[in-house]
């Protein structure tokens, strides 16, 4: 056994006696001792270099440069609480804003995706003054306990505690596998909306937001059919409840054609919650909002929060919105991402088990099925297929009801030569699974 292989043992011996069981860990009992990161790449404490193609945190790049420069910069000069005021808070507000459609210009700087869709909750509520919420199957919008409440992912899986009386639940838009099946399903889905926020109007607690991610990411990397965000948007209003986007899994030229997920359908929310790729790595979160709401949230109960939106956090989130633009990450996005959907679904000509290929940009989902005319999911198959990958040094993952779609969301300088590599070593997998 290696050092570094005892190195491993030690870590995870300390770990089991000190950290909660229930902490996740990728890979299980045989997890990657990673000590290094550049770009789209990850090094394990052996130097062995693996591609990743799952995580979106790293948005721009592991270790970019030019963020961690910003970062260590202003470390040095001062990094305290928020209650003073500095160029970086200003600049960053101003900035962020101007990304996102007219009205949308009131920012509040948090820590995580988590406490973004937590403090978006509060605005809602405090504008309509009410507390209902309807919410898609399948979706995951954070670790606190009220989101907990609000993500079916959690509280229809294991462990979980049910429907709250106050949340009304519609339909996956899936139009692979869900209830109304092709892409013209989009109003068909959004009636489904309809039809919980009538549920939540008839009940005891009337109906204050929608909160619904703009492309699923739990639910198996779903691309909602065209109109289906028009229709949900629209149902929400006619209830009098406000709509609050969550982009904090695919914002920020993630899916290529545009900055902002919920723009792809032409639709404008009334709150939008960024976290995961605004820091690329360092805790950071906003909620943007309207001057309306932002008025009925002020109502004499002080909002402050210790660090969010803190000297550093402004230098870095100002940091990857420059590098974006002049590195060209979103054009990238696109380009490299309709290269790899095209390519996976050539490969599903040939490789059956590849049931559907779906997403945006490099937000993609690739689901495995045993049977495409049933289609059964492909579970086992799909672990299997991430083990291999991870043997070969490209680092994946499952995600959907079933774990069976492969889910590609890489740091964004992911190349044509990545995508390639990508597809030649799923290709020579499944080649091996049909001997």
């Amino acid at each position: 056994m290696s050092m570094m292989s005892d190195r491993l043992d030690d870590l995870l011996t300390r770990r089991a006696a000190h950290t909660s069981p229930t902490l996740s860990i990728l890979y299980g009992k045989d997890p990657i001792h990673v000590v290094r990161g550049s770009g789209q790449y990850l090094y394990d404490a052996d130097g062995r270099e693996y591609l990743d193609c799952m995580n979106n945190v790293p948005h721009v790049g592991h270790s970019h440069p030019k963020v961690t420069e910003a970062a260590s910069k202003q470390l040095a000069l001062v990094n305290t609480n928020t209650r003073f005021v500095y160029e970086g808070l200003v600049d960053y507000a101003e900035q962020l804003a101007s990304t996102l459609p007219a009205g949308l210009e009131v920012c509040y700087f948090v820590n995580s995706g988590s406490e973004a869709n937590e403090l978006a909750l509060r605005l809602a509520r405090a504008h309509t003054k009410r507390r209902g919420a309807v919410v898609l199957d399948g979706a995951y919008h954070g670790n606190t306990t009220t989101l907990i409440e609000h993500s079916p992912y959690k509280f229809d899986g294991r462990g979980g505690g049910g429907r709250p009386g106050y949340v009304q639940v519609a339909p996956t838009p899936d139009p692979y596998r869900g209830k109304h099946r092709g892409p013209g399903s989009g109003e068909s889905y959004g009636r489904e909306v309809a039809g919980a926020f009538e549920r939540a109007s008839a009940s005891a607690h009337p109906p204050a937001l929608l909160l619904a991610e703009s492309l699923l990411g739990t639910a198996g990397q779903i691309e909602p059919p065209a109109g289906f965000l028009a229709s949900a948007y629209q149902a929400a209003r006619a209830a009098g409840a406000v709509v609050i986007a969550d982009e904090v899994q695919i914002g920020f030229g993630r899916v290529g054609t545009h900055f902002w997920a919920f723009d792809a359908q032409g639709v404008v929310p009334d709150i939008v919650t960024l976290g995961k790729p605004i820091g690329n790595g360092y805790p950071l979160g906003a909620v943007v909002t309207t001057a309306e709401i932002a008025a009925s949230f002020h109502n004499g109960m002080e909002y402050f929060n210790t660090f969010g939106g803190a000297p550093v956090s402004c230098a870095v989130g100002l940091a990857v919105l420059d590098v974006l633009e002049r590195e060209g990450l979103q054009a990238g996005a696109l380009e490299v991402g309709q290269y790899l959907r095209a390519a996976f679904l050539n490969l599903g000509k040939s490789r059956p088990v590849i049931g559907d290929v779906r997403g945006s940009g490099l937000f993609l989902g690739v689901e495995l099925v045993l049977d495409r005319d049933s289609p059964e999911p492909a579970t086992r198959l799909t672990a299997d297929l991430i083990r291999y990958l991870r043997e070969h040094a490209i680092l994946a993952s499952s995600d959907g009801p079933d774990n069976n779609v492969l889910k590609i969301k890489p740091p964004l300088p992911f190349s044509r030569g990545d995508a390639d590599r990508l597809i030649e070593s799923v290709d020579t997998f499944l080649g091996l699974q049909a001997e």
